[in-house]
């Protein structure tokens, strides 16, 4: 309310400004940064199960072997490669390199294609290892 008292305009939002490729991956590296937290619990219930005993560990992979397991960790496999690859994108950057805004712009949605590319080909080896 102070800005509409003092005549001052209101600070730009997401409401306002057209979403480009940089600022959504920068929005979905922040979500997936978010999504780790929740996956890194699931792989810590995995190894204290794996530590409990076979019978805790059964109960556990078979939790994670139905549908709704392995789709979410389909998911968890995804937020981190993409994560991941959001973070050396940055790396980069830090460094100087990719600012210029068509090839930062071109690395952002590359960045989507190859983080789909990389999970489908982890859990093809994963199925083929099996």
């Amino acid at each position: 309310m102070a800005n509409v008292t003092n005549n001052r305009p209101l600070s730009p939002h997401l409401q306002i400004y057209k979403p480009i490729p940089t600022m959504v991956m920068s929005i979905l590296h922040r979500i997936t940064g978010g999504a780790l937290y929740f996956g890194t619990i699931l792989v810590a219930w995995w190894l204290i199960a794996a530590a409990s005993g076979p019978d805790y560990f059964e109960f556990v992979n078979g939790i994670f072997g139905s549908w709704i397991g392995r789709l979410i960790l389909l998911g968890y496999t995804w937020a981190l490669v993409h994560h991941m690859l959001g973070g050396l994108r940055h790396f980069m950057m830090d460094f100087g390199y990719g600012l210029e805004k068509e090839l930062s712009t071109r690395l952002a949605k590359l960045q989507v294609v190859a983080s789909v590319v990389l999970t489908v080909l982890i859990w093809i080896v994963a199925f083929v290892v099996r």
